[in-house]
């Protein structure tokens, strides 16, 4: 299960990454934290899942990364809209300005 987790944290990072880079914003680095509940019963999904990304850059508007989480999150990483089917997903994100 935790390399469930990790695949999804590695696959929602590398989409903001490329979403960012491809709208001309200069990533340096990009890092998400996970944290998650499970249930208590067999099977023992994931009931909760959140993801605390760290991005550090020059001149990114928190709002191109807000919109790169949401895109990845909603669109383009299977493995977190798969798990969503079972999980409640939140996001959050903190910049670093270099």
């Amino acid at each position: 299960m935790e390399m469930v987790l990790a695949g999804a944290g590695g696959c929602t990072a590398y989409d903001v990454v490329m979403i960012l880079k491809r709208g001309r914003h200069q990533v340096e680095r990009c890092s998400v934290k996970l944290s998650s509940e499970r249930a208590e019963k067999d099977p023992k999904v994931f009931t909760k899942i959140h993801l605390h990304f760290t991005v550090a850059g020059r001149g990114i508007p928190p709002a191109a990364i807000e919109r790169a989480i949401a895109l990845s999150h909603d669109t383009y990483c299977s493995a977190t809209i798969m798990l969503g089917k079972t999980a409640q997903i939140t996001t959050s994100f903190e910049q670093i300005e270099l």
